[in-house]
């Protein structure tokens, strides 16, 4: 029996996966089991940060590795409470709470929001309403995929968790109007700065600027998934900078640790203590591994001239396929990009790519880029030229 046989055999088919096998990653580039080389432009969906294996990166996780590999958060860890200094001091956020994954930031966000109009306007305002965008995604638990505004997300599990309610993207009069008919029942507006699951869209600065004002005349929190937006991933380490705000909670996850499960919540001094002792927890949130990976990420990705260099990059990408007769339009900023086509379908492509040694995404009917931070000038235009002649054929 072969491994994707043996695979199939063994575990739930909750993906439409590729027949490929991959054995091992150096740098940005994949190897199957087979031998066969891949240059890679999805990082693992954004995870993986600084590529397959950076040297500086496994040697923190390894070093880590000999020391303690779990505790639980009963008892305190040296390197739990230096990532969380270094994350806060790069942000500009005062604490975090630590999870594994973007869902489970972004469930943490949920309950935060929630509790701090439950601690301050009490449990019979019933204030417990968050908006959030249509076409937005916030993950696959029961209480982020009601928050999530789409209805092909929506089947399925039902019931699903009431207190959720949807404007459209880029509409002020939209969200205004939502505002209005749920008057003093809303306690957060939660928005992707780019909805990447739902595209590679951007929105546009006006709106997020409306959503900033009319959250601060109601007392409203505002929550920022940067599950995918953040970590350098946008040429800023957060994606909300481009957009000149700050909002009150941020969640993160993907490339933060590098390609080691890990999502965090991040509080301003306005929500750094709603969540008290027994109000939330994670077993695994924290973990030694996952935070010396996260040291070593941040060493490299908090840097500006690291940040810049991602903002060229994504310029380098956009000035070599913008003019292509087969592309349409390029969306996103920085190394998270969607690629519009004329008459080719991106899951075409992105097969097309696969079977010519490139990883890529897609993004609803968009070809995704989501490389490594780190990726070189040379890996672009080799990959680039790969893409180049499937789109010629």
């Amino acid at each position: 029996m072969d491994t994707i046989e043996q695979f199939n055999e063994h575990v739930m088919p909750t993906y439409g996966r590729y027949d490929v096998v991959i054995e091992k990653g150096q740098e940005h580039t994949a190897v199957d089991e087979n031998g066969k080389e891949y240059i890679d432009f999805g990082s693992g969906i954004g995870t993986n940060s600084l590529g397959f294996c950076d040297e500086e990166w496994v040697k923190a996780v390894c070093e880590q590795a000999h020391k303690v590999q779990h505790t639980s958060n009963y008892y305190y860890t040296k390197v739990q409470a230096d990532f969380a200094k270094k994350l806060c001091e790069t942000t500009g956020y005062s604490k975090m709470f630590f999870g594994n994954s973007g869902a489970e930031a972004n469930e943490c966000a949920i309950k935060l929001a929630r509790k701090y109009s439950f601690d301050k306007y009490g449990k019979e305002a019933e204030r417990n309403i968050i908006i959030t965008l249509v076409n937005s995604f916030h993950g696959r638990t029961i209480a982020t995929l009601s928050a999530t505004g789409q209805d092909v997300f929506h089947n399925y599990f039902f019931p699903f968790v009431p207190g959720f309610v949807n404007v459209k993207a880029n509409d002020i009069e939209d969200l205004k109007r939502v505002l209005s008919e749920n008057e003093n029942r809303v306690c957060a507006v939660m928005f992707e700065c780019i909805q990447g699951e739902g595209g590679v869209i951007a929105l546009e600065k006006s709106f997020i600027e409306a959503i900033f004002q009319e959250c601060e005349k109601r007392d409203i929190l505002t929550i920022c998934d940067e599950v995918q937006t953040g970590v350098g991933r946008t040429g800023k380490f957060l994606a909300c900078e481009n957009f000149g705000v700050k909002p009150d909670i941020v969640t993160l996850a993907k490339g933060l640790a590098g390609g080691i499960p890990i999502g965090v919540c991040l509080a301003d001094e306005k929500c750094k203590d709603v969540l008290t002792k027994g109000t939330h927890g994670s077993t695994f949130g924290g973990n030694p591994l996952a935070c010396a990976g996260g040291i070593a990420v941040l060493d490299k990705v908090a840097d500006e001239k690291f940040l810049d260099e991602v903002v060229q990059k994504g310029y380098h990408i956009w000035q070599r396929l913008i003019n292509d007769p087969e592309v349409t339009g390029i969306s996103g900023l920085g190394l998270m990009m969607g690629i519009s086509f004329k008459t080719k379908k991106a899951a075409d492509v992105c097969k097309a790519c696969l079977d010519n040694g490139l990883l890529v995404l897609t993004a609803k009917e968009k070809l995704r880029f989501l490389p490594p931070l780190n990726i070189t000038y040379e890996e672009i235009d080799r990959g680039l030229d790969i893409l180049e002649k499937i789109l010629a054929q």
